[in-house]
């Protein structure tokens, strides 16, 4: 199979939480810089992969080639929502196995949460673009990976062998920055 690039994608607050008590991602932790950068990411992958909680909300999404988490089949099946959508549940196929029922072969996946899902990639990803809001704080919301907020976003990556390339200002007057965290060889 030719190589698959593996992307992660999230917008944390300041102390590492992707949605609020409710699991919901609050409005303020929803930045127009950041959906800039996110819908053009999302607009250039082949495959964007995802729980059934986490979801874009964007026109382009009903175009996109998708991949959705549960347990509900046994290996793959057509969404019965969404004509350009698989479920699939990784105890009965394995991912290559899925993207190939999804018809991606090679070329860029998008990996958008949730943390379960971003957890399945730690050891996969060619780049993790981390997005933070250090001015929002979620102290009872769901955090963005395992192991927050005992370790930070920062120090998982780190400990599966990401390294962090320059941060981007996204949204100045809010201070909203995106660090591309790169496996080096």
């Amino acid at each position: 199979m030719p190589a698959l690039r593996i992307e992660g994608y999230v917008i944390v607050s300041a102390d590492g939480r992707l949605a609020d008590a409710d699991n919901v991602m609050p409005d303020e932790l929803k930045f127009e810089g950041d959906k800039r950068f996110f819908t053009a990411a999302l607009d250039r992958a082949d495959l964007i992969v995802h729980g059934r909680n986490s979801q874009e909300d964007q026109p382009n999404a009903p175009k996109r080639n998708r991949m959705i988490l549960t347990r509900k089949v046994g290996a793959t099946a057509p969404d019965p929502d969404n004509p350009k959508a698989i479920l699939w549940n990784p105890s009965g196929a394995s991912f290559e196995a899925a993207c190939a029922e999804a018809g991606v072969r090679s070329g860029t996946v998008a990996i958008i949460g949730g943390p379960r899902v971003f957890d399945m990639f730690m050891d996969r990803y060619d780049t993790f673009w981390l997005s933070q809001a250090p001015r929002v704080h979620l102290p009872d919301g769901e955090a963005c990976f395992p192991g927050v907020p005992a370790r930070s976003p920062q120090e998982i990556l780190a400990a599966h062998g990401l390294k962090p390339g320059q941060p981007q200002l996204l949204d100045p007057a809010d201070g909203v920055s995106v660090t591309p965290w790169r496996r080096v060889a």
